[in-house]
């Protein structure tokens, strides 16, 4: 009998999006679009949206189906920890930044994971949201065999808005 091979998924698959349910979709609209800069690709009647970066069909879709008005989910249950949103650039990320303290809005967090450089924060039903960019792939942390090696380290802020100089 043929032993059964390991299954992997297929080098180049992506994750596609995220559909969030919301409890208000133009507080959330005003979020994601007006605040983090996405752009509405379609409204599907007055329950859900869909937006995108770039002119993708979407990346995010919010409804509020079975949410409206709804209290957001419980820190201490099961559930999306965060949706990530990546940056093209160290400056793009800089640039939300920048955006995000000029309209007071709060940062949950910073941090420098060795692969990466992430902000967090959370949406206006408490979802959270990682904005990051990837570190060019020869400067990912690599231990003496060559694994990757990540960490959770404090993100020098004013040295990403440098990026802005």
């Amino acid at each position: 009998m043929r032993e059964k091979e390991k299954y992997t998924v297929p080098d180049g698959t992506k994750i596609g999006h995220v559909h969030l349910k919301v409890s208000d979709l133009e507080q959330s609209l005003k979020f994601y679009c007006d605040l983090l800069g996405f752009q509405i690709t379609m409204r599907y009647g007055t329950d859900a949206a869909f937006i995108s970066a770039g002119g993708y069909h979407h990346h995010i879709g919010l409804n509020v189906w079975f949410s409206k008005n709804g209290s957001p989910a419980p820190r201490n249950s099961t559930g999306l920890f965060h949706t990530a949103i990546v940056y093209p650039t160290r400056k793009s990320l800089a640039e939300i930044l920048h955006r995000l303290q000029s309209e007071d809005y709060k940062i949950t967090g910073a941090s420098d994971h060795g692969v990466s450089e992430a902000i967090y924060l959370n949406d206006p039903d408490e979802n959270g949201i990682e904005l990051y960019w990837d570190k060019p792939f020869d400067q990912w942390p690599k231990d003496e065999n060559g694994a990757l090696t990540m960490w959770t380290r404090s993100l020098d802020i004013d040295d990403l808005l440098g990026e802005l100089d």
